[in-house]
């Protein structure tokens, strides 16, 4: 398992390079400067400013830096919050994204698995037009419409939750739910299918006439085999809630940082938008890995090799 992580993250380098070197030139090149305000600046305050965070230099010698100093973990100064680094404003705000990833990840699988494994356990009828129709409702609902949709049925109609905030943990419900049901729908068709597809194996009959039990046999020799796409799918479900965070973050005003970076792109701060760039790319690069290897710990036919 070593040399495979070993071997993966010198996989990735050459990817994060290319992340950052395409990221830097898109916004190196994009129109508008960081300096630009409403109010006209006088043109010496203005180039007294990108000479101190060296903007006035050629392009490839801003590159050159900042990818050495992405090396080194410094994504240098925001822009916009002077007397911030990039670094620093990331470690502040991603508790808030983290914690709202895990909710709505946790929500996604287990009403996910939970869906899918009723409506494969009686194929064709009513326990499974009813979680399946539901399931396609949330794959066609996006989150931008399924947002406010809860939060006037629970915060303004029934009063049961706060319209937006991350002050209390009721507040942690809506943003959740919002974001963990969209995806809900997209594991639950995937477990729906691999059950009904396993409960075909041999090995399923096998345990049937050894007497066990038909919920053991459904739960225990099934799932663990079922499980196998929605693990393969944890992946892209990272980079899902990770674009999905910042619709949500906004709806609910959610201090995080897929906020901030809609902030920092609105603001023509680069140096935020590349390092929430960089950083959300590794967390997606660190998911896929995970996923990896808990499909070789969940089915050992696999090998690390």
């Amino acid at each position: 398992m070593l040399t495979y992580i070993l071997r993966r993250f010198l996989e990735t380098l050459p990817v994060l390079w290319a992340i950052l070197t395409l990221a830097f030139f898109m916004v190196a090149l994009s129109p508008g400067s960081p300096f630009d305000t409403e109010k006209a600046m006088p043109k010496e305050v203005k180039a007294a400013l990108e000479a101190q965070y060296g903007l006035d230099d050629p392009l490839w010698v801003q590159y050159g830096r900042y990818l050495w100093g992405a090396v080194r973990g410094d994504l240098g100064p925001s822009y916009k919050y002077p007397g911030w680094s990039v670094t620093e404003l990331i470690l502040n705000k991603i508790p808030v994204s983290l914690e709202l990833g895990f909710y709505a990840l946790c929500i996604a699988l287990v009403l996910g698995v939970l869906a899918g494994v009723l409506a494969a356990w009686r194929p064709n009828t009513w326990t499974d037009y009813l979680p399946m129709s539901a399931a396609m409702v949330g794959i066609c609902l996006p989150a931008f419409v399924l947002g406010p949709l809860l939060i006037l049925i629970f915060a303004l109609k029934l009063g049961w939750l706060n319209v937006s905030g991350w002050f209390l943990p009721q507040d942690r419900i809506l943003p959740a739910f919002t974001l963990g049901l969209v995806y809900a729908a997209t594991i639950a068709r995937l477990t729906r299918g691999s059950m009904v597809e396993v409960s075909n194996q041999d090995y399923m009959r096998t345990a049937a006439a050894k007497g066990l039990s038909p919920w053991r046999i459904h739960l225990v020799h099934g799932l663990r085999n079922a499980l196998t796409p929605v693990i393969s799918y944890l992946g892209p479900l990272a980079a899902a809630l990770v674009t999905g965070s910042f619709v949500i973050e906004t709806v609910f005003n959610v201090p995080g940082l897929g906020r901030f970076f809609v902030d920092a792109a609105l603001n023509q701060d680069s140096t935020m938008v590349l390092g929430t760039v960089i950083f959300y790319a590794s967390v997606l690069i660190l998911m896929n890995l995970m996923a990896d290897i808990l499909l070789v710990i969940i089915n050992p036919r696999q090998k690390f090799e």
